[in-house]
């Protein structure tokens, strides 16, 4: 049986405001993810799911209000945990930590997680994910680290080197038989 997963990656984000978990979305997110409303609502999307930061359920936000369905929002679908206490990381520290952590998947930073940790956390939800939605279409409102690793779990295509590819905001479409990825489709043109 077929199912389709898209994982729609956040907006473009402030990284002024609030903590990791409330910074929401600029200008361009907002306009973007009204770009993502438009090119998902002919999908016939069943279900649709979120990380509980507030940037990753806005981008789907508008998408779910026009199919007329609620953001199921899973706390196991959070961010890896860069830094203790939701602490913003400046992309500047971001991008080389982000380097070395896949490298030494066991390392992490006071107060944060790891890779391996991460990856065992939101792969076991993906896969219920696969199960529960069976034969569905589900819309995932996600980030770009946990985003690989769940991808990755299926196609180890998907590592750091596509990581570093991706943009705010960015859609992917996997096809899956069952729990067998067939195929991953890039939706998002920027």
């Amino acid at each position: 049986m077929k199912t389709f997963i898209y994982m729609v990656r956040h907006g473009e984000s402030p990284k002024t405001e609030g903590d990791e978990r409330t910074r929401g979305l600029t200008e361009k997110g907002r306009s973007d993810a009204r770009i993502i409303t438009q090119l998902l609502k002919d999908e016939r999307i069943d279900a649709f799911i979120s990380s509980p930061y507030k940037r990753a359920m806005a981008t789907i936000e508008e998408l779910a209000q026009s199919a007329g369905k609620e953001i199921v929002v899973l706390e196991e679908l959070r961010e890896l945990v860069f830094i203790g206490n939701n602490q913003i990381m400046a992309d500047r520290e971001l991008y080389p930590l982000v380097k070395k952590m896949f490298n030494e998947p066991d390392f992490s930073l006071p107060g944060g997680e790891s890779i391996a940790i991460c990856r065992n956390r939101v792969v076991r939800t993906f896969r219920n994910i696969l199960q529960q939605y069976r034969g569905q279409k589900v819309a995932i409102g996600t980030h770009g680290a946990v985003m690989t690793l769940m991808m990755g779990y299926f196609d180890s295509q998907y590592d750091l080197d596509f990581l570093l590819t991706t943009s705010k905001p960015d859609i992917y479409k996997m096809e899956f038989q069952d729990e067998v990825l067939v195929e991953t489709k890039r939706l998002w043109r920027n």
